[in-house]
């Protein structure tokens, strides 16, 4: 773009350099809205008022002005008096009315403040009579605007003082920097609030108007906190704070949806986190129940008559910007689901003739999945980086419901970037068979050893022989750079997650039944895992065994699950599948921060 063009030999100023900048650039626009927008912006007489203040104070500031005396009001007051005793003249009467006028007045004020260089206010000074052990009180001025305070208050059970129970991390509140957690609050407005209930103080907040006025009398002051680290977790459950009765205030709770991202902004409060969702632009946080309240709550149940019969001990907690909710006290919160019984071994198809296993026995497995209540997993940011090993592909899902063709259409699509691992088996390996090729051909005294060794993903037994996916052919694949696809019961994912394999788990569910019958009409279901592999039609007991399964799969599951595709069309299914795998290669994703550190 050339240089704007002004008078030879002349400087321009920011001013005129804004003025001719219009006709400068409209040899650059293409289109005529865009130099409208030029013409008004720079032409709007805010902005040309704003600039010619800005060069003269610049002006002022290169020639340093001194200031001819600082007390031009005192004098002009002076000269007012003398005159008013003088003969009656206009020009008199024309410039005792000039220096009566409030403008003038403040003008000059203000000259003698800047002359003085006095900015700091004039405090009153103190009552002589002041009691030394009287408490110190602060006066707080905030602007009320449409965002929450950010603060709840509470009566204190013994000495009925209206104190700040919480202060909400990111809120009015916090920035301001003003209010803290067991202030005591006396007056709002000038008016007194120890005689008033916590919900008559809502409602004079929330008749208030513009700037709102706190006397609070400070708490004990707290050490200066210290910056806590960013901690970042993945939601593994749903949650409404509008239908959780334990919870101090409901309007000042954050909901979430199973798998949201969230920002941990303060752990202080062993019971209610504050969090806020991972990218908000809303500095203010929310409540959310602690990973150990939650699991309390999941994990520990308690008998129903107990429940009824218990004396509840409750108080008031209310959000100062809007209403107020029951806040149950700590020790009392102890509503929880009995889960026991619920979780269980299933296997995927009651056709499958082997005896499937993990690599540990199916009753320790079920205690695992027992003891581990899914609430919150830490995560951190994760990029696959160029030349890195692929993360481990596990696909998840019925028998029935499509596992085999969409790896078998992810392969033809490129062989050269996916691939399956080479079972083991210890059954004797046959005339046009190859070792490594269609399995890998062990005794049957090894496979045990390696049984006992954990080395097996999962195995089973079918007629005398042994089968088995081991971890070694997994590491096999991923070790040739290529994405490794691999089909297991989802009790065995927990073994998986680690930092080597770092699966990305993707669900294959059904459709409704209705259309399942619809799409499986003429297709037809393994009704073993045999060499041969004989099929056969779907029957209506198979689809509705299929819906079954999926829904205690992802009811028991679903929070180790980073996708989750409907099957209702392979082809469909197929491109949701292989855009999903490619943004795990190409983009950033958030997983188990214990991924990151190895």
């Amino acid at each position: 773009m050339p240089a704007l063009a002004t008078g030879a030999g002349h400087e321009p100023g920011l001013y005129e350099l804004l003025a001719a900048l219009p006709s400068q650039l409209q040899p650059h626009v293409s289109r005529p809205e865009d130099n409208t927008f030029l013409q008004d912006m720079f032409g709007e007489r805010g902005l040309q008022s704003l600039v010619k203040i800005h060069e003269w104070l610049q002006k002022y500031e290169e020639r340093k002005p001194v200031p001819v005396l600082d007390g031009a009001a005192s004098l002009a007051q002076n000269l007012s008096v003398e005159l008013e005793g003088k003969a009656n003249n206009g020009d008199i009467n024309e410039l005792l009315q000039i220096l009566a006028k409030p403008h003038v007045k403040s003008l000059l004020s203000v000259h003698d403040t800047v002359a003085q260089k006095s900015y700091d206010p004039e405090l009153p000074p103190l009552p002589e009579d002041l009691d030394d052990d009287e408490d110190s009180v602060k006066i707080i001025r905030l602007v009320k605007n449409k965002e929450p305070l950010g603060a709840t208050i509470r009566r204190d059970d013994h000495t009925g003082a209206i104190l700040v129970a919480r202060i909400m991390r990111g809120g009015a509140a916090d920035r301001s920097g003003l209010i803290h957690v067991g202030d005591e609050l006396k007056e709002v407005n000038g008016i007194p609030v120890d005689d008033k209930k916590p919900e008559e103080i809502i409602r004079i907040l929330a008749q208030s108007q513009g700037a709102i006025t706190f006397k609070v009398v400070p708490g004990v002051k707290e050490d200066a906190p210290t910056k806590e680290p960013k901690v970042f977790v993945r939601a593994l459950f749903d949650y409404d704070p509008k239908e959780d009765k334990a919870i101090p205030c409901k309007e000042a709770g954050l909901g979430f949806k199973k798998g949201s991202i969230l920002q941990i902004m303060s752990q202080d409060d062993a019971t209610w986190w504050q969090a806020k969702h991972e990218g908000d632009t809303n500095p203010r946080a929310g409540l959310i129940p602690s990973k150990q309240f939650q699991e309390r709550r999941f994990a520990l149940p308690r008998p129903v008559a107990t429940l009824q019969s218990q004396k509840i001990s409750s108080r008031r907690s209310y959000d100062v910007a809007v209403e107020f909710a029951e806040e149950i006290e700590e020790e009392d919160y102890s509503i929880g689901f009995n889960i026991a019984g619920f979780r269980r071994s299933f296997r995927l198809s009651r056709r499958d003739k082997k005896t499937n296993k993990s690599m540990y026995e199916c009753k320790k497995s079920e205690m695992y999945d027992m003891a581990d209540v899914p609430t919150y997993e830490e995560v951190a940011p994760y990029r696959r980086l160029s030349g890195a090993r692929h993360r481990l592909v596990v696909l998840v899902g019925p028998s029935g419901v499509g596992l085999n063709e969409l790896k078998r259409k992810l392969l033809i699509s490129d062989p050269q970037h996916f691939s399956v691992t080479i079972p083991h088996t210890s059954r004797a390996k046959r005339n046009q068979e190859s070792d490594g090729v269609e399995y890998h051909f062990i005794s049957k005294h090894l496979f045990e050893t390696d049984i006992h060794n954990n080395k097996f993903i999962e195995y089973g037994e079918y007629k005398g022989n042994y089968y088995g996916t081991s971890l070694d052919s997994v590491r096999s694949v991923l070790s040739k750079n290529k994405v490794c696809l691999l089909g297991v019961q989802p009790h065995t994912i927990k073994h998986l997650r680690t930092a080597e394999f770092k699966p990305f788990v993707v669900f294959v569910k059904p459709p409704a039944l209705d259309r399942l019958r619809e799409t499986r009409h003429n297709a037809k279901v393994i009704s073993g895992k045999d060499d041969k592999g004989t099929a056969k039609p779907f029957t209506e007991e198979d689809f509705q065994e299929m819906v079954r399964t999926a829904q205690t799969m992802e009811t028991q599951y679903g929070h180790l699950f980073e996708k989750v595709i409907v099957n209702d069309d392979l082809s469909a299914a197929f491109g949701e599948l292989r855009l999903a795998l490619k943004k795990v290669e190409m983009e950033t994703h958030w997983v188990p921060v214990s991924w990151t550190h190895s």
